[in-house]
């Protein structure tokens, strides 16, 4: 048997080497410089390696009418193992934009007296000697964490066949799971989410394996180009292809959230730093959302009617679940997590439409379309709000109980202005970018049959409202109680205040111009088999 050398389009996947590439370097300035020179270092390092990155990605965009087949647009290369087309391209743009936010928020000092939030020594005990030593030290290993997990954010939408796909999904995971136990503060809820979200994602990642062994038994391959062959063939055993798609199906809504095995959110949400909390909520939902859509699009397109009930109930008990669970919490971030579980439904209810544009009247969205562009608006309002959230703080740190937040429009009217806004796009509410994209993945919802959806989706996006302008009341207009304490608004960096800006005005263009970014999603076409 002759073994053929795989040939790599460098020009094409040269954003993904840059950032795996500054993730190496990062792992030797941690081992050569001086502690006191590394956060410069990892910072600048981390910030123009994801500038390069995303310069890259839109050169790369640009030159993608080279190669076409119809509306897809792009090639398969690594021997079909990564796979740069249209949606490829469009999803790199936005975890790195999503990227970029993360890392001002890592950055930030200030809200912690000249430290990061996160604990200078990640292997001492909680309330240890050896813990009060390392008060004062910065955790800056943080930087090549990130980086890696941003290429595997990238990688895990561009894989071509399941092996790339499950290597993405853990290179994106493993780095999460280290920075949701470093904390500076609350060190044991920290690293309980830690573990938490560690053993629930290995047992998710046993799921997502053993459905690649039974599909690979059904198909003969782990390409998803051969997998689609196979299943438009009616090859033997049918049996074996439910079921190890369905154990796919596991791995992959484990990691956007969804019911049931939505359990790990909350806790995860609220135990990480906050900055961690805002990277992860935004990148990870964009990756994986768009390794879903290549994985049941491309590699299970023909078989859409077997995976289209189970969808069903999916995207309904997410939604039904998230807005129910996030209506009884008195944390910030839990409620946030809850609606990020209910935001989780909403995409999914835009995965159940149309796919292809010839299907679509003129004018129409197609489902990849719309679920693209409410990622882009979900991304900007969660990190604006988890950005507002560590500003907020009392005696103790971050203060995320609600009746700490009581009277805050009073005492700092343009934060509170902020954070309003955040949770008025996520409710859905008319001239927010939110509205704009449930508007679109309702509507590919509807035109593919899916009403019964739809009329939860829009019943549950009523029933968000209540939790969502109840947390408004609580900060405009409730008087906290005589001998309660209060939370204030620490002055942050101009990185912090940068990362809010940038999610205010994406928010804002987003809700009133959403023409170009739609326009954009529609010329990204369709993933190239």
């Amino acid at each position: 048997m002759e073994f053929t050398e795989p040939a790599l389009e460098y020009a094409e996947i040269w954003p993904l080497i840059v950032v795996f590439g500054v993730a190496c370097l990062g792992i030797l300035a941690e081992a050569f410089l001086p502690r006191g020179r590394r956060h410069v270092v990892q910072v600048a390092l981390a910030a123009v390696g994801l500038l390069v990155a995303l310069v890259g990605t839109v050169l790369v965009g640009t030159n993608l009418d080279e190669v076409a087949d119809g509306e897809a647009r792009g090639l398969i290369g690594g021997a079909g193992s990564v796979v740069v087309d249209g949606p490829t391209v469009f999803i790199w743009a936005l975890v790195l934009v999503a990227s970029l936010m993360g890392v001002a928020l890592f950055a930030e000092r200030r809200l912690e007296a000249g430290v990061s939030a996160f604990s200078g020594q990640a292997a001492a005990l909680p309330g240890s000697d050896a813990e009060r030593k390392a008060q004062g030290l910065d955790h800056t290993e943080v930087y090549p964490l990130l980086m890696f997990a941003v290429g595997g954010m990238l990688l895990f939408p561009a894989s071509g066949d399941l092996l790339t796909m499950f290597v993405a999904l853990e290179v994106l995971s493993l780095p999460l799971y280290l920075l949701t136990g470093l904390a500076r503060r609350r060190r044991l809820l920290s690293q309980e989410a830690a573990l938490k979200y560690f053993l629930l994602g290995a047992f998710s990642s046993g799921f997502f394996l053993y459905g690649m062994a039974l599909v690979y038994g059904y198909a003969g391959s782990m390409d998803l180009g051969a997998i689609d062959a196979a299943v438009r063939n009616d090859a033997a055993n049918s049996v074996m292809l439910q079921i190890g798609l369905g154990l796919l199906l596991v791995g992959l809504l484990f990691k956007v959230g969804a019911v049931p095995f939505q359990a790990w959110t909350p806790d995860v949400y609220q135990g990480a730093p906050t900055a961690v909390t805002a990277f992860m909520s935004a990148g990870t939902k964009i990756a994986a959302f768009g390794a879903l859509l290549r994985l049941l699009y491309v590699g299970f397109g023909a078989d859409r009617w077997t995976w289209q009930p189970v969808m069903w109930v999916v995207a309904i008990l997410t939604m039904l679940v998230g807005v129910v669970l996030a209506v009884v919490q008195t944390d910030v971030k839990r409620m946030l997590a809850y609606s990020a579980v209910a935001h989780t439904g909403f995409l999914l209810t835009g995965v159940l439409g149309v796919q292809a544009s010839g299907e679509l009247a003129e004018g129409q969205v197609t489902s990849l379309q719309a679920v693209m562009f409410y990622l882009a608006t979900y991304s900007f309002a969660t990190i604006g709000a988890f950005a507002i959230v560590s500003l907020v703080r009392d005696s103790s740190g971050e203060a995320t109980a609600f009746d700490r937040w009581a009277g805050l429009g009073k005492r700092s009217p343009l934060v509170a202005a902020a954070f309003a806004f955040f949770l008025l796009s996520m409710a859905g509410i008319p001239l927010t970018a939110g509205f704009v994209g449930k508007w679109a993945v309702f509507t590919v919802a509807m035109s593919a049959g899916a009403w019964p959806v739809v009329v939860v989706a829009i019943a549950s996006s009523i029933f968000a409202v209540y939790f969502y302008v109840r947390h408004i009341r609580l900060m405009f207009f409730d008087v906290p109680e005589a001998d309660a304490e209060v939370a204030s608004v620490t002055a942050p960096s101009l990185l912090t205040s940068g990362t809010i800006a940038v999610g205010v005005l994406g928010t804002l263009v987003l809700g009133l111009v959403p023409g170009p970014l739609l326009q954009l999603a529609a010329d990204a076409g369709q993933f190239i088999r």
